[in-house]
C-alpha cells in the first residue's frame, strides 16, 4: 500500500513538473508563434523581429507561384495556385512548363458559369469546401479564384470563369464559395478587381465608366466577397481605370477596397499586372507576382530581386526617397495571411482527387445543366421506345478540362459525353457515333496535353454525309457541339470573334433536323451562342464545361435520372446588337472603352429596350411543372428602417419530384433617375415532390430598393411606389404585388 502511494506521488510530481515545463516553454515562445495570443499582437511581434530585407523579400515572388516566408523566424513560404475550377498541375520553378509530377492530377470541377446556373448557395459552399480541400492537400495557401467579373458581352473569352451578368446572383453565390475554401486554411483570392470584362488588349485598355454603374453593376460581388465572405485576398486586374492599372489603382484599392469596405486582406497582382514601383508602393498592392512571366527576362538568376516591389523599392527606401510605413502595412497583411493559413495549427490536412470530390463535382454539374427547350417532351430519353441513338459532334468526345488559359487542368480523369451515355444506357440502347464536324484537333494547351488525337483528314462533305446517314437511321439524335477552350473561343487571352458557332456547326444541325425530328442539341460552352436553327430543333440543353464528371452528369439529366433544375445566369441574345455593349459599339474596345450602356447590362438592357431574348436570364425548364400562387406581402407600406416580407406558394403539379428556382425582382415604378424595369433581389431553390406545395418567402429592406447616387456618393431609396415581381425567369412573371416606401 505504501509502495503504491509512493508511485502515485511520483507520478503526480512528474505530471506537475511536465506541466510546469510546458507552461514555461509556452511562455518563452515568441508571441508570433503563440496562437493563443490575439492575431494583431502576433503580427506586431513578428514584424518587430524582421529585417528590412526580409520585409522586402516577402512582398514579391521568388518563383512562378511562390513568395518567400521568413525562414529565420519559422514563417513558411506562400504558395498560390490556379484556379477557380481545380488545382493547377505543378510547373517548373521559373517556367510555365509542367514539372512532370505524377501525383498532381486533380478533380476538375464544373466551370463557374455552371455553378452560377445552379442558383444554389449550398452548391457554392460544397464547391468551395471541396476545392479548398484539394488546395490544402497540395499545400497551397492561396487559391486564385473565384472570378466574379460581370458578363458584359457574350464574346468575352473568360466569361466561363465567372458567375454571370447579375451582381446580386454573383454576390450570393460567391460568399459560400469563399467560406468553403477558407475553412480549409486556404485563402480565396477573388478576381479580377475590377472592370476586367474583355480579353482583347487586356493589359492596355482604360475603362471609362460612371460611378453609378461601377457601384451598382461591377462592384457588388467584390463587396460581398469582402464584407460577407471575409475573403483573405483579392487579385487586381490587368486593365486600367482612371488611367491607372488596376493592380495599383488608388481609387479601387485604397479608396474603395480598404477605406470604404474595410478590407484587411492581401491584394495580389495578376501575373504581369504591375507596371510602376511608386504606384505599387502607395496604391494598395501587397504581393507582386509574375512581372516577368518567364522568371528570367532580366537574364540573371536573381531576376525576382528586380521586380518592382523588390530591389527598386529597397533602393528608394535606402536613398530616403520613401519611408517604410507602406512597407510595414504590406507586411502586416501578409503576416495575417500566414497566421490564418500556413501557421494555423488547426488547419485541416485536406484531401485530393477523392471519390467524395468526384461525387460533389457530378452533383454540381448535373444541377447546373439547363434545359432550354423541350418541345414534344423529347426528353428525358424514353428507353422503352428509343433503341438506337445517334451521338454526333466533336464535343461528344473532346476533352474540355484542358485549355482555356490559366484554368487549364490535368484532371485525374474526364468522362466524355459519349462515354457517359454508353455507361448509362449502353446495355439498353445501341449508341452509334459520327463526328459531324472537325474543330480543334490539337490536344496541348498551357503545357497540359490531353493525349487525344482528334485528327480527321476526310473532306467536310464526307464527314457531314456520314453524320446525316447515321442520324437518319436512329430513333433519337443527340448533337454535342458549341464552343471549346481554344484561342478565340472560351479562353483566356482572346475574345470570341462572333456570336455564331464555329466549324460550320449551324449547317450540320440544320441538316440533322431535316432527317430526324427527334433531335436534341447539347451546347457545351461558357457563353451564349447564336441559334439560327432554334425553331427546327425540339430540344436544346445548355451543358457548360462540366469537369471530370461531364459525361455522367449529362447522361443523368438526358435520361431523367436527375430532373433538370439549372437556370441561366446570363441572357442569350438573338444577335449581338441585342446586347447593350455591342449596341453601343463598345466591344471590344481598344485603348479607351466607355461603358455607354451604363447600368443596363444583360436582362436590364433587353427589358429597357423591349428586345426579346433568345433565352432570358433565369430561364430553365424542368421535366415536371410548377404552379405559383398569388404573392402576398406582410405589409403594404414600409419606412426606411423597416423590412418587408413577400410570400408565395409554389406547387409541383407534375408527376415527378423536381426543384424550382423562385426569383424575386423589384421594380421602382417612379424614380428621379433612369432605373431598370426590374432587378433581381432574391432567389430560392425549392425541392417539391409531386403534388407537394411549399411557401417561399423573401425579406428585403431599403437596400433592395436603392440606387447609387454618384453626386452624394451614397445609396438612396426614394419614397414612392414599388412592385415585388415573382418569376420563374426574368421574362416569365408569375405574380406581383405593389407596396410603398414612405
Amino acid at each position: 500500500m505504501y509502495a503504491r502511494a509512493c508511485t502515485i506521488c511520483s507520478l503526480l510530481v512528474v505530471t506537475i513538473t511536465l506541466s510546469f515545463q510546458q507552461a514555461t516553454a509556452q511562455s518563452q515562445l515568441p508571441v508570433y508563434l503563440d496562437d493563443s495570443k490575439p492575431i494583431d499582437a502576433r503580427i506586431e511581434d513578428a514584424l518587430s523581429k524582421m529585417t528590412l530585407k526580409e520585409k522586402i523579400a516577402i512582398i514579391h515572388a521568388q518563383s512562378k507561384f511562390s513568395s518567400p516566408g521568413v525562414p529565420r523566424l519559422g514563417i513558411p513560404d506562400n504558395w498560390a495556385t490556379d484556379g477557380p475550377h481545380g488545382i493547377r498541375p505543378e510547373v517548373l520553378w521559373d517556367e510555365w512548363s509542367q514539372a512532370g509530377w505524377t501525383n498532381d492530377s486533380c478533380t476538375a470541377f464544373p466551370a463557374l458559369t455552371c455553378l452560377a446556373a445552379t442558383w444554389n448557395k449550398d452548391m457554392a459552399g460544397l464547391y468551395g469546401k471541396s476545392l479548398g480541400e484539394e488546395a490544402r492537400y497540395r499545400n497551397k495557401n492561396i487559391l486564385l479564384g473565384p472570378g466574379v467579373n460581370i458578363y458584359r458581352s457574350p464574346l468575352n473569352g473568360r466569361n466561363f470563369e465567372y458567375m454571370g451578368e447579375d451582381p446580386f446572383l454573383s454576390s450570393k453565390m460567391v460568399v459560400p464559395y469563399i467560406k468553403g475554401v477558407q475553412q480549409n486554411g486556404v485563402a480565396a483570392c477573388v478576381k479580377h478587381f475590377a472592370l476586367n470584362n474583355q480579353e482583347t488588349n487586356r493589359h492596355g485598355y482604360n475603362v471609362n465608366v460612371d460611378d453609378r454603374t461601377l457601384y451598382e453593376i461591377y462592384l457588388p460581388a467584390f463587396k460581398a466577397a469582402v464584407q460577407e465572405g471575409d475573403a483573405w485576398s483579392i487579385m487586381g486586374s490587368y486593365n486600367l481605370y482612371k488611367g491607372q492599372h488596376c493592380c495599383h489603382n488608388e481609387y479601387l484599392l485604397n479608396d474603395i477596397l480598404r477605406k470604404e469596405w474595410g478590407f484587411k486582406g492581401v491584394v495580389v497582382s495578376d501575373w504581369g499586372g504591375v507596371h510602376d514601383t511608386r504606384q505599387a508602393i502607395f496604391n494598395g498592392l501587397d504581393l507582386e507576382f509574375g512581372s516577368w512571366t518567364n522568371g528570367l527576362t532580366e537574364g540573371k538568376s536573381s531576376a525576382y530581386d528586380n521586380y518592382y516591389l523588390a530591389n527598386p523599392y529597397l533602393k528608394l527606401i535606402n536613398s530616403g526617397q520613401v519611408g517604410t510605413k507602406e512597407l510595414d502595412e504590406k507586411v502586416r497583411r501578409l503576416l495575417r495571411l500566414s497566421f490564418l493559413t500556413t501557421m494555423n495549427k488547426n488547419r485541416p490536412y485536406g484531401s485530393f482527387a477523392t471519390e467524395e470530390h468526384a461525387l460533389a463535382a457530378r452533383k454540381i454539374a448535373a444541377e447546373g445543366i439547363v434545359l432550354l427547350k423541350n418541345k414534344g417532351n423529347v426528353l428525358p430519353v424514353n428507353l422503352s421506345k428509343v433503341k438506337r441513338i445517334a451521338v454526333i459532334g466533336e464535343n461528344a468526345i473532346k476533352m474540355m478540362t484542358v485549355g482555356g488559359g490559366s484554368s487549364s487542368l490535368k484532371a485525374r480523369y474526364e468522362i466524355s459525353p459519349l462515354e457517359g451515355l454508353k455507361n448509362r444506357i449502353g446495355k439498353q440502347a445501341e449508341i452509334v457515333f459520327a463526328r459531324g464536324y472537325v474543330g480543334d484537333t490539337t490536344g496541348n494547351y498551357n503545357g497540359v496535353a490531353t493525349g487525344q488525337n482528334l485528327a480527321d483528314k476526310r473532306p467536310a462533305s464526307e464527314i457531314l454525309a456520314e453524320a446525316v446517314a447515321t442520324a437518319k437511321n436512329a430513333d433519337l439524335v443527340i448533337f454535342f457541339g458549341g464552343l471549346n477552350k481554344s484561342d478565340f473561343q472560351d479562353s483566356e487571352g482572346n475574345d470570341r470573334k462572333s456570336l455564331g458557332l464555329p466549324y460550320n456547326q449551324d449547317a450540320v444541325i440544320s441538316e440533322l433536323a431535316k432527317v430526324n425530328k427527334n433531335l436534341v442539341v447539347v451546347n457545351i460552352s461558357g457563353n451564349a451562342v447564336a441559334m439560327p436553327w432554334v425553331d427546327k430543333v425540339p430540344a436544346i440543353v445548355q451543358g457548360w464545361f462540366l469537369g471530370s464528371e461531364t459525361g455522367n452528369a449529362i447522361a443523368s439529366v438526358l435520361t431523367g435520372d436527375v430532373n433538370p433544375s439549372g437556370k441561366l445566369p446570363f441572357t442569350f441574345p438573338v444577335k449581338l446588337t441585342d446586347n447593350g455593349a455591342h449596341n453601343a459599339g463598345e466591344f471590344p474596345g481598344d485603348k479607351e472603352i466607355t461603358y455607354k450602356e451604363g447600368i443596363f447590362v444583360g436582362y436590364r438592357w433587353a427589358e429597357a429596350k423591349k428586345v426579346k431574348p433568345l433565352f432570358a436570364f433565369g430561364h430553365g425548364l424542368s421535366y415536371t411543372s410548377f404552379q405559383y400562387g398569388k404573392v402576398k406581402a406582410d405589409k403594404n407600406t414600409i419606412s426606411p428602417s423597416d423590412k418587408i416580407t413577400f410570400s408565395v406558394d409554389v406547387k409541383n403539379t407534375g408527376s415527378r419530384e423536381g426543384e424550382e428556382i423562385v426569383q424575386l425582382y423589384i421594380s421602382d415604378l417612379k424614380s428621379s433617375v433612369a432605373r431598370p424595369v426590374k432587378e433581381l433581389k432574391g432567389f430560392e431553390k425549392v425541392s417539391l415532390k409531386p403534388g407537394e406545395q411549399k411557401t417561399v418567402s423573401f425579406t428585403i429592406d431599403k437596400s433592395a430598393l436603392s440606387f447609387f447616387d454618384a453626386a452624394k456618393h451614397e445609396w438612396v431609396a426614394e419614397p414612392g411606389d414599388f412592385e415585388a415581381v415573382i418569376g420563374a425567369s426574368s421574362s416569365d412573371v408569375r405574380t406581383k404585388t405593389g407596396f410603398r416606401l414612405n
